[in-house]
């Protein structure tokens, strides 16, 4: 399997979910005063797959929604942002599609999930493998997708759809606790789909977590670079990433920005990777694209619409003084 060439299709099947974003208007105001909320789409999959689409590349999900106001606004959302919705399952009974209430600001920011009964864990086997994995040229999907059955078991066979019809698979460790019965059963589940996946993307917390000590972070990295992934992407936040391909480690930096608030910068960083790899960059100037695109969205309000186009990426690299070392 070519892993380069299956991505630079830019044609991408992602798994996982999609829900609502609300976040206080203005940017600052704090949840408990607020009295406007803008709405708009969220989930670690669709807002991936927004980023893929304002990129220039192409997106499919696979999820469900719920049967209610909410989940018809998901739809309308994605249709929005041109997400195919195919793969969009609505559910109905008492699930419900999960929301997201958070702050347009860094200092004492505050998040509120609610994800009880989440209509994306509804997501079965017979879910994706309606899908024609042949139509793309690599999966793609986030940790949480793994968190509760009938989904993990449904992304688990999602993978072995997609590796035998050739596409690589690229995996979001987006390790969020609240929506795992323990860290345990995470832990073990995210071991196996890293292992099962060809290019793994995580921060220092998250790879430690699978290795059951943070200080074990980069050696776990380092064991699926060397073992099982063809690209792995460790980062550490303010100190930037180490790419691992084999026992090559390349190491960038991040560009600075004063950040509005904490959210969407690992979303925007895999749509801004995976599409500067299809557009041919470099390896390094993908990753520093990733880079680039992270650091715009923080820098305003919203997760989806805050994803950058082209144009966006251009003018930003070209007015900023460039990433810090690594």
């Amino acid at each position: 399997m070519d892993v380069i060439a299956g991505i630079k299709r830019n044609d991408f099947v992602v798994v996982g979910r999609v829900g609502m974003d609300l976040f206080p208007d203005p940017p600052g105001m704090d949840i408990e005063n607020a009295t406007t909320l803008n709405v708009d789409m969220g989930g670690s999959s669709a807002n991936i797959a927004a980023g893929v689409v304002k990129l220039g590349g192409k997106a499919a999900l696979v999820t469900c929604v719920s049967d209610d106001a909410v989940g018809r606004a998901c739809l309308r959302m994605l249709r929005k942002y041109g997400i195919d919705e195919t793969y969009v399952r609505t559910v109905g009974g008492e699930a419900r599609n999960s929301l997201a209430l958070y702050e347009s600001r860094v200092e004492d920011h505050q998040s509120v999930i609610y994800r009880n009964g989440a209509a994306d864990f509804e997501m079965t086997v017979a879910d994706v493998e309606a899908v024609d994995y042949g139509r793309f040229g690599a999966l793609v999907t986030a940790g949480t997708v793994f968190a509760a059955e009938p989904s993990r078991s449904a992304a688990f066979r999602a993978f072995e759809l997609a590796r035998a019809a050739g596409l690589p698979i690229i995996f979001d460790v987006d390790y969020r606790p609240y929506s795992w019965p323990s860290p345990a059963v995470a832990a073990d589940v995210l071991s196996r789909a890293g292992a099962l996946s060809d290019v793994i993307v995580g921060n220092d917390e998250e790879f430690g977590f699978m290795a059951g000590n943070i200080d074990k972070g980069l050696q776990k990295a380092r064991e699926l670079a060397a073992s099982s992934a063809n690209i792995v992407i460790y980062k550490m936040g303010a100190e930037g990433a180490v790419t691992l391909q084999g026992t090559d480690e390349l190491r960038t930096g991040i560009y600075p920005v004063q950040a509005m608030k904490p959210t969407g910068a690992g979303d925007s960083f895999m749509a801004g990777l995976l599409t500067g790899i299809a557009d041919g960059l470099a390896l390094q100037d993908a990753v520093l694209r990733g880079s680039a695109c992270a650091a715009i969205v923080v820098g305003q309000p919203g997760c989806a619409p805050a994803m950058p186009y082209p144009a966006d990426v251009k003018e930003f690299v070209a007015a900023h003084p460039g990433p810090t070392d690594p």
